[in-house]
């Protein structure tokens, strides 16, 4: 890497959730931040779905609601939800919630606070995972990556970035 890329890098929030659990019904990863774990995330059933694959290939694998986004590397920006923003652990951050940009057959996927994939339909959960099938301290481990890095990194107007894994 030479010096210039270092410093491209320094401007670059990376995220990477590494899915190691792959269960029925959920899978369980842990979430990193800039190579340093922060915590572990549920979402829905991995079905091996990769952002490589053509679009009929994912839409004909996919069961809505139940499947977990396709690996690979997406743009994250903070932008408004209307199902979330009027949620209290949304209100903190004026309605912006993380959401993934360009995840092929997937539309408003974001990261927010839940328990179990129950609570999601494609989205990352951020939580610890001390129950089996989801997670604890959803909101507060939520709070931690916005006030710690998210907002902080979306201030600087650094590109934010999340590698599915």
């Amino acid at each position: 890497m030479t010096i210039k890329d270092a410093l491209l890098n320094l401007k670059k929030m990376r995220l990477k959730v590494d899915r190691r659990w792959k269960k029925t019904g959920y899978t369980i990863g842990v979430l990193y931040v800039n190579g340093i774990k922060l915590c572990e995330t549920v979402e829905d059933q991995d079905r091996k779905l990769n952002s490589s694959m053509y679009l009929d290939e994912i839409d004909r694998i996919k069961i809505k609601g139940e499947t977990a986004i396709p690996t690979g590397t997406y743009k994250v920006v903070l932008s408004n939800s209307p199902k979330f923003s009027s949620r209290s652990w949304a209100k903190k951050y004026g309605g912006l919630i993380p959401e993934l940009l360009t995840v092929k057959g997937f539309e408003g996927i974001r990261i927010h606070p839940g328990n179990t994939a129950d609570d999601c339909t494609g989205c990352i959960l951020v939580g610890d995972n001390k129950i089996k099938g989801g997670v604890i301290n959803s909101t507060k481990r939520y709070y931690e990556l916005m006030d710690k890095y998210l907002i902080p990194a979306w201030s600087r107007k650094e590109e934010i970035i999340i590698t599915i894994k």
